[in-house]
């Protein structure tokens, strides 16, 4: 009976730690399943192989600085760093030390892609891109991880070119708007490290581009680090006459395509939008079966580019609105002929498909600087549209039409206050982007002032030539399309 007894609790003893051996499993083995699911979020595949996708490469780079149309003074600013790349020890005699990163700033569109390619293209470097836009994680520490990845790369391949697009992504100021987080924090401290950790003899260059220089941290642009800046601008007559030669070649061009005249027709056009307008005119030969490419294909091409293709369903447009759209752009391009002397290529009022009722193509000319009254001017042929509404259908009609027209003017006055110092209240003044608020009351008082001032001389200029806005209103009213040449004829009399 004892014997039985002992039997018995024994079982039960080794049950109980079996058990107890069991559920420890199950558990360890849903802990380990949890791990690695966290793991594989945090880190995706890309990150977890040896190659990351996260980053682009290419040892043969085939982009050269003659591929590069425009930009002469960009190009000039980095041939130096071509030479460091190509015979280092020549620059080591000198005890010279080349920047470690480059950034390049300006408008979308100029180009900084093409350039940073062809600087690896002229120094045979290795070419590593990436966007600042892939090292911006909701996980914690990705963001570094990606950055120590990159740069691990480039070392096994050097000499080597680093670019990060958008690099305000990643590397804005501190504590403003989109880099708050203590995450973006610790992904700019890495790129910061990184940068700060190169070796003399490691021949890696970083380039980076923005379309913001004044928005990046100051402790990414200070000596040391990206202490190269090189403006990429939008190209000069000189550089769009080149550019679309290069976006010409072997495109079957008439004898009567002027590529120095439509360069004068571009003034504002970057280097991408050039090259959408010899694209997209080919485009349009191709549609109609013709065997070149003609004026008029490049005309359409031109109003594609600045707004959009021209809607060929009307049937919702009343007589009403056809009317106020003609004496719309009528207006604008009386302000823009008469009181500015500016060029006037197209007056339209076909609705297109950017959502315009019609528009007024203008062609400022090319100056280096403007003066107060050539700005204020601008602003008058901003707001010539709106006046002349106010003129022919009193104030109680006017319309929404002029909506971007006056948040261009709106913006042009508040620009002239805060950065061009040339308030009559505030004045010699000069604000960071980030400390201009039309919340501010001063600045709201002062820019409405402004508005009202040139909105006044904009009617009384329009009123005074009345019967110049009724012939070209009713001329747009007829033929839809007004060019140059027939504007000048109507504003003859």
């Amino acid at each position: 009976m004892e014997h039985k007894v002992i039997i018995k609790e024994s079982s039960s003893v080794y049950s109980t730690i079996l058990n107890f051996i069991l559920f420890s499993i199950i558990i360890s083995f849903v802990i380990g399943l949890i791990a690695r699911y966290r793991k594989k979020e945090a880190f995706p595949a890309g990150m977890r192989g040896a190659n990351s996708e996260h980053f682009s490469e290419s040892k043969d780079v085939n982009v050269k600085f003659s591929d590069v149309a425009g930009n002469s003074e960009a190009k000039d600013n980095m041939q130096d760093i071509i030479e460091f790349l190509k015979d280092p020890d020549r620059f080591k005699k000198f005890g010279v030390k080349i920047p470690k990163g480059i950034i390049l700033y300006g408008p979308p569109g100029t180009g900084k892609t093409l350039l940073a390619k062809a600087l690896a293209g002229e120094a045979g470097a290795s070419f590593i891109a990436t966007s600042g836009s892939n090292f911006v994680e909701k996980y914690v520490g990705v963001g570094a991880s990606r950055i120590r990845k990159l740069f691990t790369e480039a070392r096994k391949k050097t000499p080597a070119i680093i670019f990060i697009d958008e690099i305000d992504a990643v590397g804005g100021k501190r504590g403003s708007e989109g880099t708050s987080t203590s995450e973006d924090a610790k992904t700019l401290n890495q790129l910061l490290v990184e940068m700060d950790g190169f070796k003399d003899d490691e021949n890696i260059i970083v380039v980076a581009a923005t379309n913001r220089l004044d928005m990046l941290d100051d402790a990414l642009i200070r000596a040391g680090r990206f202490d190269r800046h090189v403006m990429v601008g939008l190209p000069d007559l000189n550089a769009r006459h080149e550019i679309l030669k290069v976006h010409s070649k072997n495109k079957p061009l008439s004898k009567e395509v002027d590529l120095l005249q439509i360069a004068k027709q571009t003034v504002y056009m970057s280097g991408a939008d050039l090259s959408g307008v010899m694209n997209e005119a080919a485009i349009y030969a191709i549609k109609e079966n013709s065997t070149e490419i003609t004026l008029r294909h490049i005309d359409r091409a031109i109003n594609k580019i600045v707004a959009g293709d021209e809607k060929k369903d009307r049937s919702n447009i009343s007589d009403l609105e056809k009317k106020i759209t003609a004496y719309h752009e009528a207006g604008h391009a009386i302000i823009a002929k008469l009181l500015n002397k500016e060029s006037v290529p197209k007056v339209s009022i076909i609705p297109t498909t950017k959502g315009a009722a019609g528009y007024t193509l203008i062609n400022p000319g090319e100056k280096m600087f403007q003066t107060k009254e050539e700005i204020l001017n601008k602003i008058s042929g901003l707001l010539g549209g709106r006046a002349a509404e106010e003129i022919i259908f009193g104030k109680q009609n006017i319309t929404g039409g002029a909506s971007n027209d006056l948040q261009r003017a709106t913006k042009m006055a508040l620009t002239l206050i805060t950065k061009y110092g040339m308030s009559e209240k505030l004045g010699l003044v000069s604000f960071d982007d980030r400390e201009i608020s039309l919340q501010n009351e001063l600045l709201l008082s002062e820019t409405k002032q402004i508005l009202d001032k040139i909105y006044k001389k904009t009617l009384d200029y329009i009123l005074v030539n009345k019967d110049k806005l009724e012939v070209v209103a009713q001329r747009l009213l007829s033929y839809e399309i007004i060019d140059e040449n027939d504007l000048d004829m109507l504003l003859v009399g």
